[in-house]
C-alpha cells in the first residue's frame, strides 16, 4: 500500500501537464514566496545605481573639462595644431631667408665685384635693398614668433622696426634740380620787332617742343613771340596758358596771332621767312601751307635757308653766337621754321627751368582747366603714391624696329619691366597712357602682379556724368577734343611719384620737362626696359 502510494505520488510530479493545471497563475500561495525574493533583490539594485549614478557624475564634472568633450572632435578640424603652426612658420621662415640670401648674394655679385664703378644711385638701391632685408628679417622675426602669441614683440621686449631705428629711406626720392644754378637769358623784347613762329612737323607733342626753342631764340634776337593762328597750326590756347608766360617774365612776350594781326591792322609782312634746315624741304612748308598763311593776310618774300647743307637727320650743334649772326635783323618781322630738330644749346635748353630767366618753374603749362582737371583725377582715383606708364604701341613698331636693340617689348616682357618697377618704387598702382589696344593692355594687366596681388592699371574712364573730375572741361566744351586729352594725360604722368617712358617718343619727352621743371622728376624715372642705367633721364649719374 505504501509502495503504490508512493508510485502515485511520483507520477503525480511527473505528469507536467497536470501539475500546470494544479499550479495555475491564481495559485497565489506558491507564488508569493518567489515574487517576494525577486522584488527585494530588483529594489536593491536601482536604489544602488540611483546613489551611485550622482556621485559618478560629480566626479567626472570636477576631474574632467566637459567642454573638451564636445568640442574634442570640432577642434580636429581647425587648420593647425600648435605643433602645425610652428612647423609652417618654421618653413616659411626658411623660404623667406632663402629669398634675402638671393637678394644680399645678388648686391654682392653687382655692386661690391665692381666696388670702384658704383655711382651714387647704385649706391642708392644697395641701401634701399639692404633696408629691405632688414625689413624682411623683422617679418621672418614674427613668424617664428607667431606660434607663442607674441605679436611684434620679440622676447627681450624690443622690436625692430626700420623706420624708428633710423634706417628709413625713400628709395624714390625726387631729383634735386638745383635751380638756383641755372645759366638764363633775359627776354627783352624790341619794340615793334617779331618772331613769327613756323611749327609743321610732327603732331602735337613735336609742336609744343618747337615753340618752346621758338622762345629761346626769340630770346636771343630780342623779339616778341607770335603764336600761330589754329588755321594754320593747332589752337594753343586750348591746351596752354598763354598769359602765364608773360606773367613769369613780367613783361608782354608772347603775342596771340589775333593781337598780332590787329596791331597790324589785318594785314602783316613777313620781311625774313628763313629755314632753318635746308634738307629734306625747307621750312617743311609746302603750297597748301603757304596757301594758309596767304588767307590769313599774311604775304612774305622768298624763303632762305640759314645754312646750306642742315639736314633734319644730322643737325650740326650751334650756338647764340650763330643764331645772332644767322637770324640777327632790323627787319620788324622775320620768320623762321622749323626748329623742332635745331640743336643750339642742348645743355642750356635741356636744364630744368629752361634757358630763359623767369619767376615760375616752368615758362610751357598746361591750361588752368587742365591743371584742375588732372588734379581732381589723380584725388578721384590714383591718389598721392602713383606710377605713371606712357606706353606707346600704335605706329611705334616700325620706329622701334630700326633701333638696335629695338623699343618695342612683347607684353610679357614689359609686364616684367613694370613689376621690377613697382616692387621699387613701393606704389599701389598705376596710371597708363597708352594708345594700345584693348587686347594689349588686358593681357598687361593680367601679367602685372607683386606678392600675388594685381597692380591695377587705371586709364581714363569715357564721359559720365555722374562723374564730376571732368566737369570743367565739359562745361567749357573741351572734352572730347584730343589735344586737350593728349595734354590731360601728360600732366597726370607729370604729376606721378615715379614716370616710366616710352623711348624715342616726344610725348615722353614733354613729359619729363614738365617733372624736371615742376621738381616732380625722380631718381627712379625711366625708360621702359631700360633700367640698366635708370636715371639717364634726370641726367643724375
Amino acid at each position: 500500500m505504501d509502495r503504490d502510494s508512493s508510485d502515485e505520488d511520483d507520477d503525480r510530479r511527473n505528469l507536467t501537464y497536470r501539475n500546470d493545471t494544479t499550479r495555475s497563475s491564481f495559485n497565489v500561495e506558491e507564488l508569493e514566496p518567489q515574487m517576494r525574493r525577486r522584488s527585494k533583490l530588483t529594489f536593491h539594485k536601482g536604489y544602488l545605481f540611483a546613489l551611485v549614478l550622482p556621485l559618478l557624475i560629480v566626479f567626472i564634472y570636477f576631474s574632467t573639462d566637459i567642454r573638451s568633450l564636445f568640442t574634442s572632435d570640432i577642434s580636429s578640424f581647425k587648420f593647425n595644431t600648435v605643433s602645425d603652426q610652428i612647423r609652417e612658420s618654421q618653413l616659411q621662415a626658411l623660404h623667406l631667408l632663402n629669398q634675402q640670401q638671393s637678394s644680399l648674394l645678388s648686391i654682392w655679385n653687382h655692386t661690391f665685384v665692381n666696388s670702384n664703378n658704383v655711382t651714387t644711385v647704385q649706391f642708392d638701391d644697395i641701401k634701399a635693398t639692404l633696408l629691405t632685408q632688414i625689413t624682411l628679417n623683422k617679418h621672418i622675426q614674427q613668424i617664428l614668433l607667431s606660434p607663442y602669441k607674441a605679436g611684434d614683440t620679440l622676447q627681450n621686449g624690443t622690436a625692430l622696426d626700420p623706420s624708428s631705428a633710423g634706417y628709413s629711406f625713400h628709395r624714390c626720392r625726387k631729383v634735386d634740380q638745383k635751380f638756383s644754378e641755372r645759366r638764363t637769358i633775359e627776354w627783352k623784347p624790341r619794340r615793334n620787332k617779331f618772331l613769327f613762329a613756323i611749327c609743321l612737323s610732327g603732331q602735337m607733342s613735336n609742336h609744343l617742343i618747337c615753340l618752346e626753342k621758338h622762345m629761346f631764340f626769340a630770346a636771343i634776337l630780342n623779339r616778341a613771340l607770335v603764336i600761330p593762328s589754329s588755321r594754320f597750326d593747332y589752337q594753343y590756347n586750348r591746351v596752354l596758358d598763354i598769359e602765364h608766360i608773360n606773367d613769369c617774365i613780367g613783361k608782354k612776350v608772347v603775342v596771340p596771332f589775333e593781337d598780332f594781326m590787329k596791331l597790324k591792322k589785318n594785314h602783316a609782312h613777313i620781311d625774313k621767312f628763313i629755314c632753318y634746315f635746308s634738307t629734306p624741304q625747307p621750312c617743311y612748308m609746302d603750297e597748301e601751307h603757304l596757301k594758309k598763311l596767304k588767307s590769313l593776310g599774311i604775304s612774305m618774300g622768298k624763303l632762305e635757308a640759314a645754312w646750306k647743307n642742315e639736314a633734319v637727320k644730322n643737325p650740326s650743334r650751334k650756338t647764340v653766337k650763330d643764331v645772332e649772326e644767322k637770324f640777327g635783323s632790323d627787319d620788324d618781322v622775320i620768320a623762321i621754321g622749323d626748329v623742332y630738330f635745331a640743336d643750339v644749346e642742348r645743355d642750356w635748353v635741356l636744364q630744368p627751368g629752361g634757358p630763359i630767366a623767369h619767376k615760375c618753374k616752368t615758362l610751357i603749362e598746361p591750361s588752368k582747366l587742365i591743371l584742375l582737371t588732372a588734379e581732381r583725377f589723380i584725388q578721384t582715383f590714383l591718389g598721392s603714391n602713383f606710377i605713371a606708364l606712357h606706353f606707346r604701341r600704335h605706329g611705334f613698331l616700325k620706329f622701334c624696329n630700326a633701333k638696335k636693340p629695338s623699343c618695342f617689348y612683347p607684353i610679357p616682357q614689359a609686364a616684367d619691366c613694370i613689376t621690377r618697377m613697382v616692387e621699387r618704387a613701393n606704389s599701389p598702382v598705376i596710371y597708363l597712357s597708352t594708345d594700345a589696344a584693348g587686347s594689349e593692355t588686358g593681357l598687361l594687366q593680367s601679367m602685372i602682379m607683386l606678392n600675388g596681388k594685381t597692380i591695377p592699371l587705371v586709364k581714363r574712364p569715357p564721359r559720365n556724368s555722374a562723374e564730376k573730375w571732368d566737369a570743367l572741361l565739359y562745361r567749357h566744351g573741351l572734352e572730347g577734343d584730343s589735344q586737350v586729352e593728349a595734354m590731360l594725360d601728360k600732366t597726370i604722368c607729370a604729376m606721378a611719384s615715379v614716370f616710366v617712358g616710352a623711348s624715342g617718343s616726344t610725348f615722353t619727352e614733354d613729359i619729363l620737362r614738365l617733372r624736371k621743371d615742376w621738381g616732380t622728376a625722380s631718381i627712379c624715372d625711366e625708360y621702359l626696359c631700360q633700367g640698366e642705367n635708370p636715371n639717364f633721364i634726370s641726367g643724375e649719374e
